[in-house]
């Protein structure tokens, strides 16, 4: 995070005190059960989400670009997408976890991407194809849609361990009831499916311009391993839908291998990045170290 200029550096130390006040006054939330704290959460997050903006406004002003194409600007696109989530759904949902979940969520997301954040890189010219900007906003929607649902699939795991131990005015009015839990999580999972799907599917559409333009080949950019990781996650989608079909998958498997997923595609996203080192990049400076290494 160093390498960023001085204003985003500023800016983004901001958003993430907004998250954490926000992720204290969840936790305060819980334990005094307060409305105070609770009226808290909205203004924090709200700001937090419009600081973020500025943040790619930066950016895209910076390359002249829509900011898509670097990992970091996806995260705060991620973010940014969880936030508004959040802010939406906390009109319906007045249960004091559901809150302090998501905003905690959000705060983690904020600090993976101080962990990958990299300056403004000018977009290599295939980010502009179509087949590019379905991909990202596919795959940026997607992995929000999944977040939501680990979440819920969290809430619904703690539900059910209090409810077993017979602590139910730990759960009542704290937690959304199990069956709406259940339908959140199942509706995040859907929707996340449906969305890596077009990601994908994009994706391959993108590795044959992509292969030829940067003479990297196609077998390369797909065996690469945050494309073989999101893949496997998807795999594992489809597997609790069709189990939930088929051979009548409780709630208890449904949320753990949504949570599995979930881990599958974060580690995809910021931990090949940091310890393996990804192809999967479409700025210029990633054209100029394979013409270095070539």
């Amino acid at each position: 995070m160093s390498g960023l200029p001085m204003t985003e550096i500023i800016i983004f130390i901001f958003v993430v005190l907004l998250y954490l006040a926000a992720a204290i006054a969840g936790i305060l939330q819980l334990l005094t059960g307060g409305e105070k704290y609770k009226r808290l959460l909205l203004p924090l997050v709200s700001l937090a989400v419009t600081l973020e903006a500025v943040i790619l406004i930066f950016r895209a002003i910076a390359i002249k670009a829509i900011p898509l194409t670097g990992l970091f600007e996806s995260m705060i696109v991620l973010t940014i997408v969880f936030g508004l989530i959040y802010l939406f759904f906390s009109i319906a949902i007045q249960q004091v976890w559901f809150g302090s979940v998501m905003v905690w969520v959000i705060l983690a997301m904020i600090l993976m991407a101080g962990i990958v954040a990299k300056p403004a890189s000018e977009p290599h010219k295939v980010a502009a194809t179509p087949w590019a900007i379905a991909h990202g906003i596919a795959m940026i929607l997607g992995g929000a849609s999944i977040t939501f649902a680990t979440a819920s699939a969290f809430l619904y795991l703690l539900g059910r361990h209090r409810l077993k131990q017979k602590k139910v005015m730990q759960v009542l009015g704290r937690v959304p009831n199990i069956e709406m839990l259940e339908r959140m999580n199942l509706f995040g999972i859907r929707a996340g499916f449906v969305l890596i799907t077009i990601g994908l599917i994009s994706g391959l559409g993108l590795a044959l311009v992509k292969s030829s333009t940067l003479e990297i080949s196609a077998l390369d950019w797909l065996t690469d391993a945050k494309i073989v990781l999101i893949a496997a996650a998807w795999v594992m989608l489809g597997t609790i839908l069709a189990g939930r079909r088929m051979v009548a998958f409780k709630g208890n498997m449904t949320a753990y291998m949504t949570m599995a997923a979930f881990f599958l595609i974060l580690f995809a996203l910021v931990g090949v990045t940091v310890f393996c080192g990804t192809k999967h990049d479409f700025t210029k400076s990633a054209v100029k170290t394979v013409e270095v290494r070539e």
